[in-house]
């Protein structure tokens, strides 16, 4: 893969740092949770945008 610009670089850091605010609520939101269904529904959110964040990180390696 070649050289990123530095434009994409800053809109990587954008989308990662989305991603991780992202994972970070909905953990909270499924600690939260009161019924099983709920808490799964927020995890797998959080899951996902983990997933993203890390596909990401790819290109900066």
């Amino acid at each position: 893969m070649g050289q990123i610009s530095e434009l994409e670089l800053q809109n990587l850091r954008h989308l990662i740092a989305g991603y991780e605010t992202t994972h970070c609520k909905l953990k909270e939101y499924a600690n939260c949770a009161t019924t099983k269904e709920v808490k799964d529904f927020f995890e797998k959110g959080a899951q996902g945008a983990m997933d993203n964040k890390n596909t990401l990180m790819k290109f900066l390696q």
